[in-house]
């Protein structure tokens, strides 16, 4: 039997409101979807003026990011991204139409080494999406370090 730590909707408030702190500092208005293990979701914001699409990306990234373990830009970044030509896993967000999500913005919530959810960020630019999932990341592992967690907050997380 194994124990295992599951994500509530205190941390998922914790994610967003640094998300939004970030966005709102360099001006880009984002949409941030926390979800759990099972990639259901468990908090969503966009913020006003974000696109209309931003909620069924930020979904699909935090989706991926869970159900993968690892951060969503990975799977295209050569040589090895999974997702590109001739690689192992090429195609396979079509098995999950509009689910799967294979660029920028989606990372793993990872705590004490076993991923618990994930968060999508949706409406900039990559570089903007990943400071701002950054941001968050580093804001729970912030929260929760006085509780004894460690949470893993780096752009690079792979399981």
């Amino acid at each position: 039997m194994k124990k295992t730590i599951q994500l509530e909707t205190a941390e998922a408030r914790t994610l967003i409101a640094a998300a939004e702190e970030k966005s709102s500092e360099i001006e880009v208005a984002e949409t941030i979807a926390v979800v759990d293990a099972g990639g259901h979701l468990i908090a969503l914001e966009r913020m006003d003026g974000a696109r209309i699409t931003g909620p069924e990306i930020a979904i699909a990234k935090a989706f991926t990011a869970a159900g993968h373990r690892r951060a969503t830009h990975l799977f295209n970044k050569p040589p090895n991204g999974p997702v590109l030509p001739n690689n192992e896993a090429y195609g396979i967000q079509l098995m999950f139409p509009g689910r799967f999500a294979v660029f920028v913005g989606g990372f793993p919530i990872v705590i004490d080494n076993e991923v618990v959810g994930g968060l999508g960020i949706s409406g900039g630019n990559g570089k903007q999406d990943t400071a701002v999932g950054l941001a968050a990341l580093e804001a729970l592992a912030e929260s929760l370090a006085s509780e004894g967690y460690e949470v893993t907050a780096e752009a690079d997380i792979k399981m």
